[in-house]
C-alpha cells in the first residue's frame, strides 16, 4: 500500500488537548477526563482495535495474588521535546512507514542445566514463575499481529517486525529452533530432555519455586499462586505456530550470545549445556559468592560454575540433550538461513551468507521506500549484560549513513554536502544508549575497539536523517529525546518493554511526515491475544497464554511498576524536525 494522507480527523489543537488530558488522566485517575482523552484519542485513530489504545490488562483487588482483567485503554500522549505540533497537521499527514518492534522474547529452555534459578534471589530474571510458557506467550503476540495487520495512525499495512535481541534465553540451539519457529510458523515442542517428563527446578518441592502441581505450599503457594494440576504436562504439549503473515527481521541480544546473558561463551562450556546435571539449589555462601561474580568477574564466574556443576551436592540428574548445545553469531546467521524458517520472509531475515561466513551480524533492511533500518549487533562476548559496539560496526554505520544523507555534520559542527542519496534512518539494537558501557575487549576480536552509547549517540547526532533508536533490553517502557543545539540533529530512542515479564509489550512504530516541516513517529503498545481472564482448570494452548500474562504479573521477584513505564512511555505521537535539504 502507498503513503496515504489523512484527511478525517481531529485538528492539531484537538490533539494537543488530548495528550494534555491524558497526561493528567494517570497523576489524578479522573474517570471523565480518561474518557475524554481516549474519545480524542480514537477520534484521531484510523482504528485502535487489538492495541492499548482500546484496552489494556489491569489487575484486580488488592495485595497477594492479582486476577487480570480488561481495563481502559491509554490515550495518545503528544511529545514536543524536539518539535511544536503545529495546527491542522493530521490533515496534512502522509504516512511513510508502519512496522512492529519484538523484543526480550527470551524463549526459556527451562530444563537446561545451564541456568541460574537458584540464584532469584538475587537477580529477579533467574528464575520466573511463568517461563515454561515463554514460547506460548510469544506465539500468542504473534497471533495479535496477524490481526491489527496496520499502524493504528497511517493505516499502513505493517511492512515487518523486527525482534530486537534476547529472542533466546540461553543461546541454545533448541530456543533458536523455538523462536524461528514462532515467528516463521511450524510445530513446536516445548520441551527438552525426556519429552514425556518435566526435569525442571518447578516439581523438586523446593520452596524457594513455584511447583504448581504440587500441593505443597511453597513460597509462591504462600503469596497466592495456585495448585493447578496438569499444568507441567500441558507446558510441554506441542502445537502449531501460526508464524508471521508479515516479513520479519532479527536483531541480536545478549542473552543470544552468552550464558545467562552474562557469561562469556569461551567455548569451553558445551559439555555442560548438552550433559546430565542441573544445580537445583546452592547454599547461602556459595550462591551469594556466584551472584557477586557474575556482577563483577564474569570470567571468574565461569569458571566458579563449572566447579559447582562438578562438586555441588544439590545437583538434579537430567536427560542428557545435544540440541541444548550453545550457538555462535556464524550458526545464528545460518539458522536465519534455513528455508525452513523463511516464512513471510525475506530470506535470511537480515542475515546473509556473507554473514553465516564472518559472523558480522549487522546490516541494513529497507523498512518502507525512502525508510532505512540499521540493525547493530551491540553484544560484547566479554561477559556481562550490558553492551558497546566495535571500532569495525561503527565505522560500518558510518559508511551506511553518510551515503543515504545527502547533508550532515562533521566532528566539528560543519555541515557538510554528502551523496545523493537521502533515506530516513530507524536505528535498530538490543542495547540502549544508557546500557553500552561495557568496553572489556572483545576476546573474540582483541585488536576491535569499544564503544559506548554515548559515542553512539554523538555519531547518529551528526545524521539529522536518524529519526530514531529502536531497543531492548532494560524490559522497561522508556522514550527519550535526544535533543541538540542545532534542531534537525535531534532524533528519538524508543525503548520497549519486554515479552517475559509483565507487562508484556510490544510496539507498533509509524513514520508519517506532517506537511510542515515536522515528522511524526506514533508509537502505540500493543499485548498478546491471550485473554486477560485466566481458568486454573483451562490448560489449553489459549488457557496457557492467558496464564502466561497473568503469572507474570503476580511474579513476587517481578518490577512491574517499573517497567511499566509512564503514559509519556506508552502510545505517544513523539514529534521533530524534518531533516532539511
Amino acid at each position: 500500500m502507498s503513503a496515504v494522507s489523512r484527511r478525517r480527523f481531529v485538528s492539531g489543537a484537538s490533539a494537543v488537548a488530548a495528550s494534555a488530558v491524558g497526561l493528567s488522566v494517570f497523576s489524578t485517575g479522573r474517570a471523565a477526563a480518561l474518557d475524554q482523552a481516549l474519545t480524542l484519542t480514537a477520534r484521531r485513530a484510523v482504528s485502535t482495535t487489538g492495541t492499548t489504545l482500546d484496552q489494556a490488562a489491569t489487575g484486580t483487588g488488592s495485595g497477594g495474588y492479582q486476577r487480570l482483567q480488561a481495563g481502559p485503554g491509554w490515550p495518545l500522549v503528544v511529545r514536543t521535546e524536539l518539535a511544536a505540533a503545529n495546527d491542522g497537521r493530521d490533515d496534512r499527514r502522509t504516512g511513510l512507514a508502519s512496522f512492529v518492534q519484538f523484543t526480550d522474547l527470551h524463549l526459556a529452555d527451562t530444563e537446561s542445566p545451564v541456568r541460574f534459578e537458584y540464584l532469584a534471589r538475587y537477580n529477579d530474571s533467574a528464575h520466573r514463575p511463568q517461563e515454561l510458557l515463554t514460547v506460548r506467550g510469544a506465539s500468542a503476540l504473534v497471533e495479535r499481529v496477524n490481526a491489527v495487520a496496520a499502524g493504528p495512525y497511517t493505516g499502513l499495512p505493517f511492512s515487518m517486525v523486527m525482534a530486537t535481541g534476547d529472542n533466546t534465553d540461553n543461546h541454545e540451539q533448541i530456543e533458536l529452533d523455538w523462536y524461528l519457529s514462532v515467528m516463521s510458523g511450524g510445530h513446536i515442542t516445548p520441551t527438552t530432555g525426556d519429552l514425556n517428563r518435566y526435569e525442571g527446578v518447578q516439581n523438586s518441592g523446593n520452596a524457594g519455586y513455584w511447583n504448581p502441581e504440587l500441593a505443597y505450599r511453597d513460597d509462591y503457594k504462600a503469596k497466592g499462586f495456585p495448585q493447578i494440576p496438569g499444568f507441567l504436562a500441558a507446558s510441554m504439549r506441542s502445537f502449531t505456530a501460526p508464524g508471521l503473515d508479515t516479513p520479519w527481521y532479527t536483531t541480536v541480544g545478549n542473552h543470544d550470545d552468552s550464558i545467562s546473558g552474562t557469561l562469556p561463551d569461551l567455548g569451553f562450556q558445551r559439555s555442560l549445556y548438552t550433559g546430565d546435571r542441573k544445580i537445583e539449589g546452592l547454599d547461602d555462601a556459595d550462591a551469594a559468592k556466584l551472584a557477586d561474580k557474575l556482577k563483577t568477574d564474569p570470567v571468574g564466574a565461569a569458571w566458579q560454575f563449572m566447579l559447582l556443576m562438578a562438586d555441588s551436592g544439590l545437583v538434579r540428574k537430567v536427560t542428557p540433550d545435544a540440541r541444548r548445545a550453545p550457538f555462535t553469531p556464524t550458526d545464528f546467521a545460518k539458522a536465519h538461513l534455513n528455508p525452513a524458517y523463511t516464512g513471510a520472509g525475506p530470506y535470511g531475515h537480515g542475515f546473509t551468507a556473507d554473514s553465516a561466513a564472518s559472523g558480522k551480524l549487522y546490516y541494513t533492511c529497507q523498512i518502507a521506500p525512502g525508510v532505512l533500518g540499521i540493525s547493530l549487533d551491540t553484544t560484547n562476548r566479554a561477559g556481562w549484560a550490558d553492551g558497546s559496539i566495535g571500532t569495525e560496526q561503527l565505522n560500518w554505520l558510518e559508511s551506511v549513513l553518510r551515503s543515504n544523507s545527502s547533508r550532515y555534520y562533521d566532528k566539528s559542527g560543519n555541515l557538510v554536502r554528502g551523496g545523493s542519496a537521502d533515506q530516513l534512518v530507524v536505528i535498530f539494537s538490543h542495547h540502549t544508549s544508557t546500557s553500552m558501557g561495557n568496553t572489556l575487549p572483545d576476546p573474540y576480536h582483541l585488536f576491535d575497539g569499544r564503544h559506548t552509547g554515548a559515542e553512539l549517540v554523538t555519531l547518529l547526532q551528526r545524521y539529522p536523517n536518524v529519526v530514531a533508536w529502536v531497543n531492548g533490553h532494560t524490559h522497561r517502557n522508556q522514550i527519550t529525546p535526544h535533543g541538540h543545539a542545532v534542531p534537525e540533529r535531534a532524533f528519538w530512542e524508543i525503548n520497549t518493554a519486554s515479552h517475559i515479564d509483565f507487562p508484556q509489550h510490544a510496539r507498533v512504530i509509524e513514520v508519517a511526515d506532517n506537511g510542515d516541516g515536522t515528522i511524526s513517529l506514533f508509537t502505540t503498545l500493543i499485548e498478546s491475544a491471550a485473554g486477560y481472564a485466566t481458568d486454573f482448570g483451562d490448560t489449553s494452548d489459549a488457557g496457557l497464554a492467558s496464564l502466561y500474562r497473568e503469572l507474570s504479573y503476580n511474579d513476587p521477584n517481578g518490577r512491574r511498576t517499573e517497567l511499566m513505564g509512564g503514559a509519556a512511555d506508552h502510545n505517544t505521537e513523539l514529534l521533530l524536525p524534518r531533516p532539511g535539504r
